[in-house]
């Protein structure tokens, strides 16, 4: 009996776009297995292609629902999509909480389509390292639009721009104030705003307080004018209307080097976030440099920062 692919083995699957390796190494990658990090090395270079859009918002406001629905048009429009979901994390077991992917069951039988939830594992934006790891896997694998479905959960979700090409904030009316994404602190992350159930009262009012906040913010000349679109997701109406506009989005950042200047930022982010991995894990209880730090520190012999300082001085050794 053979035993289960290692890492370098299923990458060379997933850039076949083979969908079982591609969920296999999204979980070597949550799990951060042995051979992962080479793994992914390898599939880096075969990414770049992919449109990966991020879609975020406060809870209630239908963001699996939207989800589904793009996903479903751009199927109709024979692009291919991966879906990943970031969920809370379970502060017992660090897993996600997964009861609204229920409602994509009605994709799971595409083939071209994989869904994937995540834990942010307490990434204070939203995203975890895994996020984006997996984006990687899903864009050298071939998916044409990669869409993140972050947490919701307000002033911190923001990491979301560390990762798109193009962020879509959906507001909802009847949830409190007019504008939940202004009170977020997303309004200035999007790239296009979505008045989702907007067949419900108080839609119109929600799209008049969004534009009016949207004329506070300075464009530059030839700048991206973050326009506002109205779904009903749940019947399929204005989705199509918002591919456009990710579309239009795409086309601008291609025409004044805007998605270039986004993927520096981005790389910026994930080179950043890796070596801050890379340090904690040198600095965990079980080392004895960091053991000796915390006993002299705790008694009183050495104070926090100069424990830290001679540490990375250790490091950098």
């Amino acid at each position: 009996m053979t035993g289960a692919p290692g890492a370098a083995e299923l990458a060379g699957r997933v850039a076949r776009g083979d969908t079982a390796a591609i969920g296999r190494m999204i979980t070597l990658v949550e799990r951060r297995a042995a051979g992962v990090n080479a793994a992914l090395s390898g599939l880096h270079g075969q990414t770049g292609r992919a449109h990966v859009l991020g879609v975020t918002g406060p809870p209630g406001s239908g963001k699996s629902t939207l989800v589904s629905a793009l996903t479903a048009e751009y199927r109709r429009a024979g692009r291919t999509v991966g879906i990943l979901a970031v969920d809370p994390s379970s502060v017992f077991t660090g897993g996600a909480i997964l009861g609204d992917r229920i409602r994509m069951g009605t994709l799971a039988g595409d083939r071209d389509v994989f869904i994937r939830s995540l834990a942010t594992r307490g990434a204070l934006g939203g995203l975890s390292r895994a996020a984006l790891d997996a984006v990687t896997v899903l864009d050298a694998a071939g998916k044409d639009v990669i869409i993140l479905e972050t947490v919701g959960v307000g002033q911190a979700e923001v990491d979301v721009i560390s990762a798109a090409h193009s962020v879509a904030v959906v507001s909802v009316p009847g949830l409190g104030d007019g504008v939940q994404a202004l009170k977020a602190g997303l309004l200035e992350i999007a790239d296009v705003h979505v008045v989702n159930k907007a067949d419900r009262d108080g839609a119109d009012r929600t799209v008049a307080e969004l534009r009016d906040m949207l004329r506070l913010v300075r464009h530059e000349p030839g700048g991206w004018r973050t326009p506002i679109c109205k779904t009903a997701a749940a019947r399929g109406e204005g989705v199509a209307g918002l591919i456009e506009l990710f579309d239009k989005h795409l086309s601008w950042m291609d025409g004044n080097g805007e998605r270039e200047r986004r993927s520096r930022r981005n790389a910026a982010t994930r080179i950043r976030w890796m070596a801050e991995e890379l340090v904690l894990d040198r600095l965990r209880p079980g080392i004895p440099d960091f053991d000796r730090a915390v006993a002299d520190v705790s008694a009183r012999r050495d104070d926090p920062v100069s424990a830290a300082r001679a540490l990375i001085g250790q490091l950098r050794k």
